[in-house]
């Protein structure tokens, strides 16, 4: 059995053109095909390359994973392959899992709804064995008959993670252009943000990889070629702040000369020994959640933290030698003009390194996104634009437009300033130099590619949410 697996490229720039960095769930699907089905598949990854469509097509299965920005390319690749013939398509990933309906009626044959690496293996080994009569008791399956959906349930809890195999990087087309090493070590989030759809997707249940095991990945990859650096996938890596040093320890003692930054909350702040071991280990970027410093939209938010809790943070995360990435999410209903100036305001006096300063985005699946549809606030029904740079709601205090302007242009062009730029040209500080010239180039790349939008979205919210009324 011949098997492809595609990631669909996101539209247009985005936060994450600079970095090609593929998500792990279709390497891991291949490595579990691998080991327990010796099928061996090919993963083609958008933004490494273009896509092998005589590859492709000769497959016998073709499985695609998508978030809720790039479902439009997906469904736009599901339609070509079916254009070429009969062949199955699987689609997974955190859109499709709220949306199964709607992949359904683009044209997959399946969705697989939640983690879906056991899930799909199943599905595989009943269609190859030729027991389709048991697909639908494979959990988390949805399909169509007649005009019929059917969506099989999902088992109650979540599967502890050590039993996966690593992903196999080298089944990405094109691994070899990846600069960015990934390794994940949990999955899970005990936080429940509103807007975020890590827990409705992986749950609130934080499940761990063994140290041992994780080392030895690092240490196999390391071993392959050369990373610019690794990027632990995890989306709380100190949640558990004594595994976490136990694996910089080990990272330590072991003496992997590696770069790595991860995705952490203000709370690591709260253990200087753990900021320090950071450092040791070869931490050098710190991406924190921040969201706001409005308190009233922390609060709105769910997020449990304090402005008073994130300033400190930041400074003992910089006390340490390490590097702050804030990001924030602008747009609840408690803030206005004020509060994106004030923040852009904080972020310069706290001397964050780099910002991104996103939209609220009421992604399918999360509490924003069924309150605010509940309301009739949504203004665009275009996936592609669920992307964290566009506004596709009505907020309350202001307008769509204004909400796009300020916080998505303006607020980002105030941080990575030309006087900005001009003073790390001044002092010989060439990478961050770049690293805000490159931010300045993507803000004018996304208004040349968003005129028509901008445009629209002055035309359908011309005034706040509550001025309707």
């Amino acid at each position: 059995m011949k098997i492809s697996l595609i990631e669909p490229k996101a539209p247009g720039i985005h936060v994450y053109s600079k970095f090609k960095l593929p998500r792990l769930g279709l390497p891991i699907i291949g490595a579990l095909l691998e080991r327990e089905l010796k099928i061996k598949t090919k993963v083609f990854v958008e933004e490494l390359g273009a896509i092998d469509w005589a590859e492709v097509l000769s497959s016998d299965l073709i499985g695609l994973s998508s978030i809720t920005a790039t479902s439009p390319r997906a469904y736009y690749l599901i339609e070509k392959i079916k254009k070429k013939g009969p062949i199955p398509v699987v689609i997974g990933g955190p859109h499709v899992t709220f949306l199964p309906e709607e992949a359904l009626m683009k044209g997959a044959d399946f969705v697989v709804r939640g983690e879906g690496e056991t899930n799909f293996l199943d599905l595989v080994r009943a269609i190859l064995e030729k027991k389709t009569s048991i697909i639908n008791q494979i959990p988390g399956i949805s399909f169509k008959v007649g005009e019929e959906f059917h969506h099989n349930p999902l088992i109650p809890d979540y599967p502890p993670i050590t039993d996966l195999p690593w992903p196999n990087l080298r089944l990405i087309q094109n691994w070899e252009k990846m600069p960015i090493l990934p390794i994940l070590t949990s999955r899970g989030c005990p936080y429940n943000c509103t807007f975020c759809s890590v827990t409705k997707m992986f749950g609130r249940r934080y499940r761990t990889r063994l140290i041992d095991d994780i080392i030895a990945e690092l240490e196999f990859w390391l071993g392959q070629k050369k990373w610019r650096s690794v990027f632990f996938y995890d989306d709380n890596f100190a949640c558990q702040p004594e595994r976490t040093k136990q694996l910089l320890r080990e990272i330590i003692n072991r003496k992997l000369k590696i770069h790595w930054t991860a995705q952490v909350r203000v709370d690591v702040a709260k253990d200087e020994e753990l900021l320090q071991m950071m450092k040791a280990s070869g931490g050098y970027v710190l991406y924190i959640g921040l969201e706001s410093i409005n308190p009233r939209s922390l609060e709105k938010y769910r997020k449990n933290q304090t402005v008073e809790e994130i300033a400190r943070a930041i400074d003992l995360i910089h006390k340490y030698g390490l590097q702050v990435h804030g990001m924030f999410v602008l747009g609840s209903d408690e803030d206005d003009r004020q509060t994106i100036d004030e923040t852009v305001k904080f972020a310069r006096k706290m001397k964050i390194d780099t910002v991104q300063f996103m939209v609220l985005t009421p992604l399918p699946g999360t509490e924003t996104f069924f309150e605010l549809a509940s309301q009739g606030r949504l203004l665009e029904k275009d996936w592609s634009k669920y992307s964290g740079h566009h506004v596709v709601f009505r907020p309350r205090l202001l307008s769509a437009y204004e909400l796009q302007k300020e916080a998505a242009i303006r607020a980002m062009r105030r941080f990575y300033s030309f006087w900005q730029c001009w003073k790390f040209g001044f002092q010989f500080r060439w990478q961050r130099l770049a690293i805000y010239t490159y931010a300045r180039h993507a803000i004018s790349q996304w208004l040349s590619e968003n005129r028509d939008f901008l445009k629209k979205l002055r035309f359908l919210s011309p005034a706040p949410y509550n001025s309707s009324f």
